[in-house]
């Protein structure tokens, strides 16, 4: 469905007392005024509050955090102000480098010499621009080393004393403490959104994890987020519906989900009827406008048929541990009217064949806001729903996830929020809108994921299956004997659920992804079960030592001598500015990357290291311990469950 994503419905939300519209409507009066829904006319967003870019997110060292990004940012920045007085709005550019060079660089000088040449200045090129501003950088104990190379590039290497020093501090206060420091209060993240009678599909899977693991990464940068489920809950399709359980069971009310069976079912066997019965078909429309005319029999019977999609939802998102709010279509609907109004009023609608819509500039088709029999839409739904969420909710960053087809769709209600001055034009300033989209789930024939039977498959189906082959393979290494079923059943859950997790959000969002269960459940390789496993021989390596990690926290001291200690430390380091990447730029591929690789890190520090029983065990023990803490965090934030032996 076009429009929102995510939510999720782990109770039952009883329903809107409003009457309001899908966004597959016809229907467009309303009982409710415009003036008792919303005060648009009179309220306006005001954005100089919030006019904060993104490229100035923090401005202390304080609100950096672990970021080392940041804070080497805050150096030069110092730096170049005393480097070009001249330039006093010259941003730094820092960047990870590889080792042969240094751990970061900054990139500064080529750019400033091309603002700075022929404007009376002593340097005589962009070597010596680099030269001051790495003479100009102010002391700090993060610095163990400064060159310049090339034309101008000011190369860094971290000093391995201070970078063990912050892991140790790490392991005392918390992992929280790396957490990103992102200038937005609250944000919504929109996933998920299934249609009501309809059977989830791929599709909502991948909405559904990718906004899980954003709302998560949100979250973990300590902003408020409202996760909203905008489930498809209102629209004609409900009159077809509710006169075929009315005709099916005379006595609905005594009804449960056992009695309708399966409800996708029930949907097309309704379907049917409506195709082929012309008496059928007038019932069901004029049970539309009843529904919409908010008679109690066709209400109850439009929320029972709600409920028992929201049990078969709810058991997609228990598996996945996936958390949502629902505010279908049928909560915004009461808004339209008013804004529609206000709209015009700003002179943004106009008349077209028939219909009201909003033109978008360098777009040759319009925005429909109101079809020309007088329904609202999909577009129609969606701007007011921004505008709630917007005035309402009050926030600052609303994030919709859907697949990459319903790009143009949201492109052009995010233009026609910005003509209307609800959002600023500048995309870098907040509050924002953006959408998130995403490929298809492909087959091994590398056609759309369906069963052989041509219909989409049941994502509970799906899930359940990765969770056997899970089993299966523990089963097969002897794990039966050794565990309890208790045990055992966890541990499958959390591999197949992770495995499934992981094989979509490890590629870039916007690519069509091959659903594999071979591939997804091998231990080797960038999978979720290898990344588990590697977790879990860690917890056994600190296990063994006997060791209390706890203790060693306190007493011990985190050394950085071995050339693979260092560079597992400095990735750990970079964990802050790797989760801010992923949140800014909405890629949970980048988190994935960084996981695996962390886990490549380890196993060459390992694999040259020795740690129990050698001098620096304390020292390697409580590398590990950092090692397994910034994996689980990893973990959670891609809605992963760590195994702890295996």
């Amino acid at each position: 469905m076009i429009g929102s994503s995510l939510t999720l419905l782990i109770a039952s939300v009883s329903p809107s007392p409003f009457i309001s519209f899908n966004r597959l409507s016809h229907f467009h009066s309303s009982p409710f005024s415009t003036s008792d829904l919303l005060k648009v006319t009179s309220r306006r967003l005001a954005l100089a509050v919030k006019t904060q870019s993104i490229s100035t997110m923090a401005n202390t060292s304080e609100e950096n955090g672990g970021n080392l990004k940041k804070q080497l940012a805050k150096l030069f920045e110092a730096s170049l102000r005393e480097t070009v007085p001249s330039e006093p709005d010259v941003e730094p550019l820092v960047a990870a480098c590889t080792a042969k060079f240094g751990d970061y660089q900054c990139n500064n000088a080529m750019s400033l010499w091309s603002k700075i040449k022929g404007k009376n200045t002593d340097f005589k090129g962009p070597p010596a621009v680099g030269q001051a501003i790495m003479r100009n950088l102010p002391p700090s104990e993060m610095i163990e080393s400064c060159s310049v190379a090339g034309p101008g590039f000011v190369n860094i290497v971290l000093s391995k004393t201070w970078l063990a020093e912050k892991i140790q501090k790490m392991l005392i206060d918390g992992i929280d403490t790396w957490a990103p420091k992102i200038s937005v209060r609250r944000a919504v993240v929109d996933f998920s959104s299934p249609n009501i009678a309809k059977e989830m599909h791929v599709g909502h899977l991948r909405s559904t994890i990718i906004g899980d693991t954003l709302a998560r990464m949100l979250e973990f940068s300590n902003i408020d987020v409202l996760r909203r489920n905008h489930v498809g809950d209102w629209g004609t399709q409900f009159g077809m519906l509710i006169e075929f359980l009315f005709e099916k069971f005379p006595n609905f009310e005594d009804i449960n989900e056992r009695d309708i069976g399966d409800l996708q079912t029930f949907y097309k066997a309704s379907k049917q009827r409506f195709d082929a019965d012309c008496d059928f078909k007038e019932r069901a429309q004029k049970a539309v406008v009843r529904l919409q005319g908010g008679e109690p029999k066709y209400r109850e019977a439009w929320a029972q048929l709600c409920d028992i999609s929201r049990k078969e939802f709810d058991k997609v998102y228990q598996r996945l541990g996936v958390h949502l709010e629902e505010k279908g279509e049928s909560f915004y609907s009461p808004f339209i009217p008013g804004v529609i109004e206000a709209l015009t009023n700003q002179g943004l609608v106009q008349e077209s064949e028939g219909a009201r819509v909003i033109f978008i500039e360098g777009i040759n088709i319009p925005l429909i806001v109101v079809k020309s029999d007088g329904g609202y839409n999909y577009a129609s739904t969606d701007l007011a729903a921004l505008w709630y969420r917007l005035n309402e909710e009050k926030a600052e960053w609303i994030i919709y996830v859907t697949d990459v087809g319903q790009q143009q769709h949201f492109d052009m209600v995010f233009k026609a929020a910005k003509r209307a001055g609800w959002l600023p034009a500048d995309d870098r300033i907040f509050p924002k809108a953006s959408h998130v989209g995403f490929g298809l789930v492909l087959g091994d024939d590398g056609k759309r994921f369906r069963t052989r039977a041509t219909e989409v498959v049941r994502l509970v189906d799906l899930l359940d299956e990765a969770k056997a082959r899970s089993k299966a393979a523990l089963v097969e290494r002897g794990k039966a004997e050794e565990w309890t079923e208790e045990e055992l059943e966890q541990t499958a859950e959390a591999i197949g659920y992770g495995a499934v997790k992981y094989a979509d959000l490890k590629n870039n969002r916007l690519t069509n992804y091959t659903f594999n269960y071979d591939q997804m459940l091998n231990d080797k390789g960038n999978t979720a079960v290898y990344l588990l496993y590697a977790h879990a021989r860690i917890c056994s390596i600190i296990r063994k030592s006997g060791k209390d990690i706890e203790e060693l926290k306190k007493t011990g001291v985190l050394v950085l001598a071995h050339p693979d200690e260092r560079a597992l430390g400095l990735h750990l380091l970079q964990f802050a500015e790797t989760v801010e990447e992923a949140c800014t730029n909405l890629l949970p591929n980048v988190l994935c990357e960084y996981l695996y690789n962390l886990s490549e890190y380890f196993t060459k520090f390992y694999s040259n290291c020795q740690v129990v029983g050698s001098a620096e065990e304390t020292s390697r023990l409580l590398l590990c311990e950092a090692t397994a803490v910034v994996m689980r965090k990893c973990f959670f934030l891609l809605g992963i469950v760590p195994v702890y032996k295996i």
